[in-house]
Order: C-alpha cells, then sequence, then structure tokens
C-alpha cells in the first residue's frame, strides 16, 4: 500500500530525487512501488527500469462527466444507503471480505495483504474527513460497500467491495449508480475510478458511461519472494 503516486506528471525526475525516495522505503525495509501514468514521459519508464525497477501490473482509471444524473433503478431485494459510524464494523467486514476474496475476472490485482492489514488500512481511509460510506443489503443481508469523496468538484469512488457470495445480482451496479446520483446532485463535475483492466468493476462503470482516462503501469524496486 506504500507507494510513490503521479509520478512523472511534473516531468522526469532526476537520480538523486529517486534515490531521496528509495531511501525513505529502504530505511522503512519496504519495496518501492512507483505508478507512472501512460500520459507520462516515457522516460520516466525508461529511468526506472535503469535502476532495476519491474513492471508488475497496470490499473485503469476512468472518468465520467456528470451532468443530469438519474436517479438509480434499483432491483427490489437490494437497498444502498449511508453507512453510520454505528454500523462501521459491519461495513468494514464486507469491504474486507470482498477484497480479501477477489473476483477472477480480469487482470488480478499484484498485491495482496493480510485480513487484518487491509482492516486497518480501509477503517483509516474510510474515516477520512469528506469520505461517505455506503453499505448495500440483499434480501436483508449485508451484501457489499463502497465509499465516495467530493473534492473540487471531482467524486472520488472508492472502495467498492461485494461479499462473494452475492456477486453477479447487481450489488456493484447499485452502489456505483447511488453514488453517480449523489455526486451529481451534490454539483460534482466529474467522477473517477480506479479499476483492474478486464476487471467486473470495469465493465460495470463503463456500462455507466466511464471512459478510460490514462493507465498505470506499477513498478516494483526491492520484490520479495
Amino acid at each position: 500500500m506504500n507507494k510513490v503516486a503521479g509520478l512523472g506528471w511534473g516531468g522526469v525526475p532526476t537520480a538523486s530525487e529517486l534515490e531521496a525516495v528509495e531511501q525513505m522505503f529502504a530505511d522503512r525495509d519496504t519495496p518501492v512501488q512507483a505508478e507512472v501514468s501512460s500520459l507520462a514521459d516515457p522516460a520516466v519508464c525508461e529511468l526506472l527500469t535503469r535502476r532495476g525497477y519491474l513492471l508488475v501490473s497496470f490499473e485503469d482509471v476512468l472518468g465520467l462527466t456528470l451532468r443530469d444524473t438519474p436517479a438509480p433503478v434499483i432491483p427490489d431485494d437490494i437497498t444502498v444507503r449511508h453507512s453510520g459510524t454505528d454500523e462501521l464494523a459491519s461495513w468494514l467486514d464486507v469491504i474486507v471480505e470482498g477484497f480479501a476474496v477477489p473476483d477472477d475476472q480480469g487482470v488480478a490485482s499484484h498485491e495482496s495483504f493480510p485480513r487484518e492489514v487491509l482492516s486497518r488500512a480501509i477503517a483509516a481511509l474510510s474515516t477520512v474527513e469528506g469520505e461517505q460510506r455506503y453499505i448495500a443489503l440483499r434480501q436483508g443481508a449485508v451484501a457489499g460497500g463502497a465509499s465516495m469523496r467530493i473534492l473540487d468538484g471531482v467524486a472520488q469512488l472508492n472502495g467498492a467491495a461485494t461479499a462473494a457470495p452475492h456477486r453477479r445480482h447487481g450489488i456493484q451496479t447499485a452502489l456505483l449508480t447511488t453514488r453517480l446520483h449523489e455526486a451529481a446532485r451534490a454539483a460534482a463535475d466529474l467522477a473517477v475510478v480506479t479499476t483492474q483492466p478486464g476487471s467486473k468493476s470495469q465493465q460495470n462503470t463503463q456500462r455507466q458511461g466511464f471512459s478510460l482516462l490514462y493507465t498505470r503501469a506499477i513498478l516494483v524496486k526491492g520484490l520479495r519472494n
């Protein structure tokens, strides 16, 4: 989860700048993970590979301009609502379960973490100021969850996950369309989401009109067996 984000947006970093970053990771005995956009200068990847970085995966960032987003049409057996602090544990459980048992469609994530690590990280992210949590129920049972944060007119759609027994029943579409509708009502101009290439999540977002903004290459130095 520790990473260098946005590398290359401000130009090609110098060797000394990279050395400083790498030293910070080395001091913490952690591999360096760098995300490089397909819109960045290709020289960034050339520099990284010369320094021993290996390409391990890709992620896609998609966006949707928000206009008159219609109210979501949700199946009768599914309910989506805001999730308060009183049920944070239930929300967290379904999110962690969804991430711990990933869907097998599309490019698999290059990372996996113990449940307790996932739980701590997601709990910390979900309580950031402005983060809104959503929970989905199917036939009365907790089936999925997601979150959203609106900042400077951009709705960041985060952390969507469905418990394995409830997949392929419209949970993700219900969570997605609910957040898009609320983002538009909150005067957000753009919605963005990150997905694994070819994944069910990406398929769901594209069905709602999302377009690919760019792909990020994930390069890592100091991989451990």
